[in-house]
């Protein structure tokens, strides 16, 4: 994937993110939407299985294989995934 491509499918990705209904709903979309975050990041997950929302655009993801990460939009703006 190209560096352009790659910056095409994360903005996407991020407004995926940013359409998230904000009422803490564990929905499949937005396991399938955080899954694709996180691999994008580089990071080992496979599948979201749980999200808490912790604030609007600011998420906890708990992975099937037992990772957990925060996934936040800084302040920058950037999508951000840390290992919690």
């Amino acid at each position: 994937m190209t560096s352009a491509a790659a910056l095409r499918t994360a903005l996407a990705l991020y407004a995926c993110i940013a359409a998230v209904p904000s009422a803490g709903a564990d929905d499949a979309k937005q396991r399938q939407d955080l899954t694709a975050v996180i691999a994008l990041q580089g990071k080992p997950c496979g599948e979201v299985v749980k999200v808490e929302e912790l604030a609007p655009n600011d998420y906890v993801a708990t992975c099937k294989d037992g990772n957990r990460y925060h996934v936040y939009v800084n302040p920058q703006g950037r999508v951000t995934v840390d290992r919690k």
